[in-house]
């Protein structure tokens, strides 16, 4: 039998010297007695993998609303293609396989329903905005508990690589960077693939110096990404891409925008308002009615206030479940005969 300490001294003999070491962790907000078998961050992965918010990615918004098609993306199968990306890259590099992974399935825990328009729509009328990657660590510290009332707890390493895969800051770990590059990489590329699909862009849109560079076809480009970052970081205390690189998947990624995010066929303005006016509705009428939150929920409310759990709430939706919850509330319905 293989033990955590067995694991622990393979981390410190095997990995390279820039790899995280489980046993070198900064450790939990709440001290708990270490597990014989997993090391921490097994025991973070672990967690994430079993919790209810990692479950409801599976009917979240990636880029298609609601999208009809069954091989369309969404949160859970984009978390896991980030998660596959960043296991190549810590692999390839020698850095630490289990924090990178724990960070890649945690990163998106928080994200709204109706993707990114759900998380503007909410920002815009939530008292200090809101952000997704914010969220995503709020739900590991506050929201999923277990019948104990426990947290999931995690170690600061992971914690830190889930509120800084996106913004301003970096993640203090390679782990942890590896991820924020990975759902980048994941993003751009998979998305491109749901917009030729779904006959929304077709591949001779993409942009020539980037195919050029990066390749003709979905593999390619991930490829292309994945060793340039292998390539540029090896040896090297930080996760780096090469300038040319960078530069071209950031074309990759403009051209999304001005052609796949904002196209008035993916995001149309008449859906928009629908959505913005369901989450305004929920959020006004729960701030009124915090007594018909879920128990859970109201907890929160006396914890931070009722703010925090009409946002926590709404935040954790899926698009089904909201457009559900939202018929049910505001929608009439028609009497039908008792034939009792």
């Amino acid at each position: 039998m293989v033990l955590r300490q067995q694991l622990e001294q393979f981390e410190y003999e095997r990995l390279s010297p820039f790899a995280c070491k489980s046993a070198d962790s900064k450790g939990r907000l709440t001290p708990e007695t270490p597990c014989d078998i997993r090391t921490e961050f097994q025991r973070d992965r672990d967690r994430i993998i079993h919790s209810k918010a990692l479950r409801r990615l599976m009917h979240k918004t990636q880029v298609f609303l609601s999208p009809e098609g069954d091989h369309f993306r969404t949160r859970l199968t984009h978390t896991l293609e980030v998660a596959q990306i960043a296991r190549t890259i810590a692999r390839a590099l020698n850095l630490n396989e289990d924090l990178t992974e724990a960070i890649a399935m945690g990163h998106d825990l928080g994200h709204t329903p109706f993707g990114h328009n759900g998380e503007a729509f909410l920002a815009e009328i939530h008292p200090g905005g809101f952000a997704h990657n914010v969220q995503s660590l709020r739900v590991a510290d506050v929201i999923e508990v277990n019948k104990d009332g426990r947290s999931m707890n995690l170690t600061a390493e992971v914690r830190d690589g889930i509120v800084n895969h996106t913004g301003p800051t970096l993640p203090f770990t390679l782990e942890g960077q590896i991820v924020r590059y990975s759902d980048r990489i994941a993003y751009i590329n998979h998305d491109i693939d749901d917009a030729i699909r779904g006959g929304i862009i077709k591949d001779s849109d993409i942009p020539a110096e980037c195919i050029a560079f990066l390749g003709a076809d979905h593999r390619s480009r991930i490829d292309t990404l994945v060793r340039d970052i292998i390539v540029n970081s090896d040896g090297k205390d930080k996760i780096l891409l090469s300038e040319e690189a960078d530069v071209q998947m950031n074309a990759l990624r403009s051209f999304m925008f001005a052609n796949v995010y904002r196209n008035p066929v993916v995001k149309q303005n008449a859906e928009l308002e629908k959505i913005r006016i369901l989450i305004v509705q929920f959020y006004e009428y729960f701030l009124k009615h915090p007594e018909e939150l879920p128990k859970e929920y109201q907890l929160i409310v006396d914890r931070d206030g009722i703010n925090e759990a009409v946002k926590d709430y709404i935040a954790g939706m899926t698009d089904r479940y909201a457009i559900k919850l939202y018929a049910d509330m505001f929608m009439p319905v028609g009497w039908k005969l008792n034939n009792k």
